[in-house]
């Protein structure tokens, strides 16, 4: 009966491909932490191996000082809230452009959907990023001694991240089959792009002529979102959730357009 319903090749293809989507981040998330003692408490101890060094550089040594105004005067818990959402982005779309390569094999000799790979890469870093952010609930709980009912509209903050970095992992991930050096360009750009958000200050702190570069980057947008809902029970800016649905679904229809137009070669190049 399946076989004759109108919608049951498209219910089909789905069913599959989220079966092949859950074997990839699977693989994806195990291979990681093949061979290790500690195993995914690696997705722990890196984080908070940052959280330490950085404190004690920004905090300690260069003696950063939170203004009166900011929502939180802890800066370990004001940095923490604000790294979290940067390492999820970067490590996707670090990684998303190499993927393709990685499976080569799959993409020349099969009719595997590459455009899933970085959807993958996405899905097993939100795993890491799902137990960080619990550490850091447990931490303000404790330390900061709140913990209010906005933390609930945190997962629509990490699907609207989503959509903004697969859709860069589609466009690195693709141009990198042709390019070779895009991996490297991506390193020097992410590099500037994370001192362009403030994780480690205020946008108050940044001089004025550079503002505009930090009001334009959605990054600033996903770090300041992060520290309201897990520091604050202030409600969602409307405003500021309109824009970053804007910067993720643009950025994702983008990515799928320009991804499916590269992908036509893919088997060739590859």
């Amino acid at each position: 009966m399946m076989g004759h319903f109108p919608g049951s090749h498209f219910l089909r293809n789905l069913i599959e491909r989220r079966s092949l989507l859950f074997q990839l981040v699977r693989r994806d998330f195990e291979q990681r932490f093949v061979g290790s003692a500690a195993g995914w408490l690696w997705g722990l101890i890196h984080p908070l191996v940052l959280l330490a060094s950085w404190t004690f550089v920004f905090q300690t040594c260069l003696k950063v000082r939170l203004p009166p105004s900011e929502i939180t005067q802890n800066y370990t818990l004001f940095l923490f809230a604000g790294f979290l959402p940067w390492l999820l982005f970067q490590e996707t779309v670090q990684r998303s452009v190499g993927c393709l390569l990685e499976h080569k094999n799959l993409i020349t000799k099969t009719l595997f959907p590459a455009e899933l790979a970085p959807v993958s890469i996405f899905l097993s870093s939100l795993i890491n990023h799902l137990m960080a952010l619990a550490m850091a609930v447990g931490a303000i709980a404790l330390w900061g001694g709140h913990f209010g009912p906005m933390l609930l509209t945190l997962p629509l903050y990490m699907f609207l991240l989503g959509l903004f970095a697969v859709g860069l992992g589609w466009i690195v991930s693709s141009l990198n089959v042709y390019l070779r050096d895009t991996a490297h360009v991506l390193v020097v750009v992410l590099t500037g792009w994370f001192w362009l958000t403030p994780i480690f200050i205020t946008k108050e702190q940044i001089p004025p002529h550079l503002l505009w570069l930090v009001r334009y980057n959605p990054m600033t947008h996903f770090v300041e979102a992060y520290r309201e809902r897990l520091l604050t029970d202030l409600p969602i800016n409307l405003r500021e959730l309109a824009a970053l649905t804007t910067a993720g679904v643009v950025t994702f229809v983008a990515g799928g357009l320009f991804f499916r137009h590269l992908k036509r070669g893919f088997a060739d190049v590859l």
